[in-house]
Formats: structure tokens, C-alpha cells, sequence
């Protein structure tokens, strides 16, 4: 093997739980190495920059995108994935106080372990794994790295999703070249199922107000983000000379946008700690009231002539969006998913190398 680049081993032994953490030369950094690696993943020029490095995936939750994402880049690296079902293939790792006799293990115990038989971890956990309670995903993903002497990865937690915000920001750079002073508008959208996490629409924000967009957050009341969430997008609007505004009407934020990414999220008003208790019911009653705020073709109009729709997947085909848009000359989905891998495969050279 030729010279590694100069990307690789960069940030050795440093975790990716949130973009916050990294300075944004860091993550242009991170967008030059996935390009690179793009380049190289396309014109079959092997690239094994991990061999025979180990990474350990827990998920809590399903996952297509993301466990395949890891597993192939981590196999195109020349290393290997060890998939980890929390519920089956080992005892649950938990935090203090939750453990259950033969059952769950200690996620200290557990982050010790892993360290000394590989080179990462990496975890996806939210909803009903993390009890229903903002933040405690993200908890559990930093208990694992309070612990761990190797990189903890946070595939998705209950408040961000750091892998799909830079894949997210690629897919955009990409399509659009410049995207400082690009309307992009993250907008909520209906669909039966409650329980979708917001780390997705707070991580596309915080990317794109970090990158200069003008930023447009869409929802009906009572689907505010978190305001911490919130307050940094206003600095980061100041600081990196974009905007951000929040409105409640879909078709108005979508006058004029370049990019419109349409996505579901629960409403925190109805799980814990502001409620005593995951209210499904209420939750369901104030998504019912909204079944309009749905991506057709009519909301694309408003929007420039060449906007790109986005979306993490999967997406509820019908009900956030129409299969005439997501299927459509706008859409620029699987080139999102495709990028995963890339921006993944940057992340673990960086932090693993």
C-alpha cells in the first residue's frame, strides 16, 4: 500500500457523539476525506487504512443504512465490523441502577472490555431503549465513553445524529457547490408513527447553520427542538454568517428554498422529563391534526426551479412524502445514503487510524 493520506489517524482516539465537539475546519476536514475516499470507492482503488482494526456496533435499534454503512466501510478499510445485539448476542449494557441479574451488564464493565479486544464502539440507541426519556440515549452513548480507551461512535441517539448531518452536508456541497446563503428549510412532516426521534432535524440544523445556510425550521406548534439545540443555531448562524428563523406553515417555508428535507419527529411535551410519562395518545392526537404538512409536488412549486429534496430514510412513503416527489427529478435521497458510507469510512479513518 502506497503512503496513507494525511487524514488518516488525524484525530486518533477522539469520540464522534455530536458535530458540536469538532470545529468546523475539523468537519470540512472530514468533508475532504470523504470525497476522497468517494473518489476512491468509485474508481476500485483499495484503500485499507484499518487492517485489521475492530469495530464493535451495539444497536439497540434496527437499523439498514447504518449498520451496513459501518459494516462495508469498515470492510473496505481492510478492518472488521463485530455486530452486537444488545438484546440476544450479549447482555444488555446498562447504566448503574438498571441492572437485572444475568441479564444487562454494567456499561462500564462492558466499554473495558471492548477496549481491549478492538479499536471502536459504536452505538445507535433512542426511544423506548433509552425509557423514553430525552437525553438519555445520548447519556448512555457518554457513559460508554466515559469508560472506553478506544473512539465511541454515536450512530444515532435520542438528541443527534452526527453520521447523517455530515452526509447530509456533503450530499448538499455536492449538489449545489457554495452553499453558504442557501435557503434550507428542515421541515417536520406527518406520519401515523409517533415515536420518531429528533435527531435527525436537530442535527441537519446545527450542520447547516454551521456552514452558513440560511436556515428555515418548519413545524406545527408543539414540535419545537430542543432549545439548547435552538440557541446554538442562532450562534452559529451569527458566528458563520447565515440565518435562522422557525415559522408554522410548510408551504411558506418552502418559498424560494434550494433545499427542503421534510421528516418526521415526536413532540417532547408528551415524554419524559417534561411529562411524567411517554403520552402516546396525546402525541397521536397532535399528529392527527397535522396530516396535512405532507411533501407533494404542489409545496415543491414555491421553490426554486432545481431545490433538492432530502431525506434520511426510511421514509413513510404517503404520508410525509409523495412517491412522485421522492421518486422524482428533486429528490437526491439515495445519494444522501450513499454518503453515509463515505463520511463514516472519513470518521473511522480520523478517529481509528
Amino acid at each position: 500500500m502506497s503512503e496513507l493520506p494525511k487524514y488518516v489517524g488525524m484525530y486518533r482516539g477522539r469520540d464522534w457523539i455530536t458535530t458540536i465537539e469538532w470545529s468546523r475546519e475539523e468537519l470540512d476536514q472530514i468533508l475532504d476525506a470523504a470525497m476522497d475516499l468517494k473518489k476512491k470507492f468509485r474508481e476500485k482503488v483499495e484503500h485499507p487504512y484499518l487492517k485489521g482494526k475492530t469495530l464493535f456496533l451495539i444497536f439497540y435499534n434496527r437499523s439498514l443504512r447504518t449498520r451496513n454503512s459501518f459494516e462495508a466501510g469498515m470492510t473496505q478499510l481492510g478492518g472488521h465490523a463485530h455486530f452486537l445485539d444488545p438484546h440476544d448476542a450479549i447482555y444488555t449494557p446498562a447504566l448503574p441502577g438498571d441492572e437485572i441479574a444475568y441479564t444487562t451488564e454494567r456499561i462500564a464493565d462492558v466499554a473495558r472490555v471492548l477496549s481491549r479486544y478492538g479499536d471502536g464502539i459504536a452505538i445507535r440507541i433512542y426511544g423506548k431503549h433509552a425509557k423514553w426519556i430525552y437525553g438519555r440515549g445520548n447519556r448512555i452513548i457518554r457513559e460508554f465513553a466515559r469508560w472506553a480507551d478506544v473512539p465511541v461512535i454515536n450512530m444515532e441517539c435520542d438528541m443527534y445524529h452526527p453520521c447523517q448531518a455530515m452526509a447530509d452536508i456533503m450530499t448538499i456541497k455536492e449538489k449545489l457547490g457554495k452553499v453558504e446563503g442557501k435557503k434550507f428549510v428542515m421541515s417536520w412532516a406527518y406520519t401515523p408513527s409517533v415515536e420518531k426521534p429528533l435527531a435527525v432535524p436537530q442535527s441537519a440544523v446545527l450542520v447547516a447553520t454551521r456552514f452558513g445556510m440560511d436556515v428555515v425550521l418548519a413545524h406545527p406548534r408543539g414540535f419545537d427542538l430542543d432549545p439548547k439545540v435552538i440557541e446554538q443555531c442562532k450562534k452559529y448562524a451569527d458566528e458563520f454568517g447565515g440565518s435562522f428563523e422557525i415559522v408554522h406553515d410548510m408551504k411558506a417555508a418552502f418559498e424560494g428554498a434550494d433545499v427542503v428535507y421534510p421528516k418526521s419527529w415526536l413532540s417532547l411535551n408528551y415524554i419524559p422529563p417534561k411529562a411524567s410519562k411517554p403520552d402516546f395518545d396525546g402525541m397521536k392526537e397532535l399528529f392527527e391534526k397535522n396530516r396535512d404538512w405532507i411533501c407533494d409536488s404542489e409545496k415543491l412549486e414555491v421553490a426554486k426551479r432545481d431545490v433538492i429534496y432530502m431525506h434520511c430514510l426510511p421514509a413513510d412513503r404517503g404520508y410525509e412524502v409523495t412517491d412522485e416527489v421522492i421518486d422524482g427529478p428533486h429528490s437526491v435521497v439515495f445519494d444522501q445514503a450513499e454518503n453515509r458510507l463515505h463520511v463514516q469510512k472519513a470518521i473511522m479513518s480520523m478517529i481509528m487510524g
